[in-house]
C-alpha cells in the first residue's frame, strides 16, 4: 500500500511537470497545421488586452518620468528604423527615443504594415515626451508608448493596424482616436521583457554545517541560514528552485549597506525586507518589517544583516547605502526554503517576489511544502543491504531527472502567478515581474 501510495504521487508530480513541458516543447505540436489567423480590425475605442493600461495584464505600473538629465534616460535608445516615418514635430529626435522593447515591437510592427500594404510604411506621430503634452502618468514620459498611423494616413487602415499592432507584442494597444493608434510596452526590466525575482549564480549562502556555497550550486537536503517570523536566525531545509537559469544575462538592483557593508544583487520584483523607523536593532525582522520589492528600496532605508555582537550572532537593521538601478549578472536563481527566507551574502531577503505580501506569499506555497513533506516521509532513507549505510531519500521528479533541480520556472510558481492575476489588483503585483514566477 505505501509503495502504491508512493508511485501514485511521484506520477502526479511527473505528469504536473512534465504536461507544461509539452505544451512548449519544440516542433508543430500536436493537431493538424494550423491556418494563418485572420486578422480582425479593432473597432474604434476598443483595446487590448481589455484591462487598463497601467495594470499587470497589461504594460504595468507607471514608473516616473525620464528627463535628458536623469540617470534613467540611459534607458532609451534612438530608432533609426528607416522603413519608419517620425513626425517629429519638435525637431529635437524625442519622437525617436524609446525603451529597447518598444524599439524591438515597433521594428516588427513596421515589417507587418509593408507586408500588408505594400509601399506604406509604419508613420510615429509621437514617441517619448519630454515636454509635458500628455495626460499625467503617461507611459510617453517613460518612452514605453508610441502613437502611430499609416504614413498614407488613411483612416481606413487604423482599425487593421492596431490589429497588426497586437500580432507584433505590444502589451497595449488602444485604437485611442480616428487620428491614430496608441501602442505601449511593459518596462524594460520586466519579466516579460528580460527578468523575474532572481539573485545571480555568483551570491552565497551560509550552510549548517559551516562554509558557504553558491546558490546556483544548491541541492535539496542542503539546510541554509534563514529567519523565522520572530526574527530569529535558523537553518532551513532547501527546497527547489522557484526559478533556475544558467545561461541567463539579467538585470539586477545592487543593493549596499553602510555598517556594516554588505552588498545584495536580486532582480526588481524580488522582496527584501526593510526595518521599520522605530527598530532599535534588539528584535530584529519580529519588530515589523516590510516586505518591499527591490525597486522600491531607497538610501537610508534599513535591511537586515548577520552581525556579530558578544560572540552572539543575531539580525540587525543596517543603513542602505546606495542603490544601484542596474548591473548584468550571469545566471538567474530563485531559491525556496521551508521558512520562505533566506540570508543571501549575509542579507536578509525573502524567497518570493512579484506579490508585495510576504505572508500570502508564504502562506500561497504552504500546499507544496506539505506535499513536499509528504514525499520526503514516504520515501524515508533505507539501509543499504551490501554494506548497511544510508542511502538518501528519492527526491521529487522534477530534481531526479538529472544532476539537480531543473531548469526554468517552476510550475506551482506558474500557477500561482496565474491565479494572482485574476484575483489581485496591480497595486499588490509588481508591475516589472512575474509572481513569485521569479523568485
Amino acid at each position: 500500500m505505501l509503495l502504491l501510495a508512493r508511485c501514485l504521487l511521484v506520477v502526479l508530480a511527473s505528469s504536473l511537470l512534465v504536461c507544461p513541458g509539452l505544451a512548449c516543447g519544440p516542433g508543430r505540436g500536436f493537431g493538424k497545421r494550423r491556418h494563418p489567423k485572420k486578422l480582425t480590425p479593432l473597432a474604434y475605442k476598443q483595446f487590448i488586452p481589455n484591462v487598463a493600461e497601467k495594470t499587470l495584464g497589461a504594460s504595468g505600473r507607471y514608473e516616473g518620468k525620464i528627463t535628458r538629465n536623469s540617470e534613467r534616460f540611459k534607458e532609451l535608445t534612438p530608432n533609426y528604423n528607416p522603413d519608419i516615418i517620425f513626425k517629429d514635430e519638435e525637431n529635437t529626435g524625442a519622437d525617436r527615443l524609446m525603451t529597447q522593447r518598444c524599439k524591438d515591437k515597433l521594428n516588427a510592427l513596421a515589417i507587418s504594415v509593408m507586408n500588408q500594404w505594400p509601399g506604406v510604411k509604419l508613420r510615429v506621430t509621437e514617441g517619448w515626451d519630454e515636454d509635458g503634452h500628455h495626460s499625467e502618468e503617461s507611459l510617453h514620459y517613460e518612452g514605453r508608448a508610441v502613437d502611430i498611423t499609416t504614413s498614407d494616413r488613411d483612416r481606413n487602415k487604423y482599425g487593421l493596424l492596431a490589429r497588426l499592432a497586437v500580432e507584433a507584442g505590444f502589451d497595449w494597444v488602444y485604437y485611442e482616436s480616428k487620428a491614430h493608434i496608441h501602442c505601449s510596452v511593459k518596462a524594460e526590466n520586466s519579466v516579460a521583457a528580460k527578468s523575474g525575482g532572481c539573485f545571480p549564480g555568483s551570491a552565497t549562502v551560509h550552510l549548517e554545517q559551516g562554509g558557504t556555497k553558491l546558490v546556483k550550486d544548491l541541492r535539496p537536503g542542503d539546510r541554509v541560514l534563514a529567519a523565522d517570523d520572530q526574527g530569529r536566525l535558523l537553518y532551513s531545509d532547501f527546497l527547489t528552485f522557484l526559478d533556475r537559469d544558467e545561461g541567463a544575462k539579467k538585470v539586477f538592483y545592487v543593493i549596499e549597506t553602510r555598517e556594516p557593508r554588505e552588498r545584495l544583487l536580486l532582480t526588481a520584483a524580488h522582496l527584501l525586507f526593510v526595518a521599520p523607523h522605530n527598530d532599535s536593532g534588539a528584535a530584529g525582522p519580529a519588530s515589523g518589517p516590510s516586505a518591499l520589492f527591490a525597486s522600491r528600496v531607497r538610501p537610508g532605508q534599513r535591511v537586515y544583516v548577520v552581525a556579530e555582537r558578544g560572540g552572539d550572532r543575531r539580525l540587525l537593521p543596517a543603513a542602505v547605502h546606495s542603490v544601484t538601478l542596474r548591473e548584468e549578472a550571469a545566471g538567474a536563481y530563485a531559491p525556496l526554503t521551508a521558512h520562505g527566507t533566506i540570508l543571501i551574502n549575509r542579507v536578509l531577503a525573502s524567497c518570493y517576489a512579484v506579490i508585495e505580501e510576504h505572508g500570502w506569499a508564504h502562506r500561497a506555497f504552504a500546499p507544496f511544502r506539505l506535499a513536499h513533506a509528504l514525499l520526503a516521509a514516504l520515501a524515508p532513507a533505507r539501509t543499504d543491504a551490501g554494506g548497511g549505510g544510508s542511502v538518501p531519500a528519492p527526491q521529487p521528479a522534477a530534481e531526479a531527472r538529472g544532476s539537480g533541480p531543473a531548469s526554468g520556472i517552476h510550475w506551482y510558481s506558474q500557477l500561482l502567478y496565474q491565479i494572482g492575476t485574476w484575483l489581485l489588483d496591480s497595486e499588490t503585483l509588481h508591475p516589472l515581474g512575474m509572481a513569485v514566477k521569479s523568485s
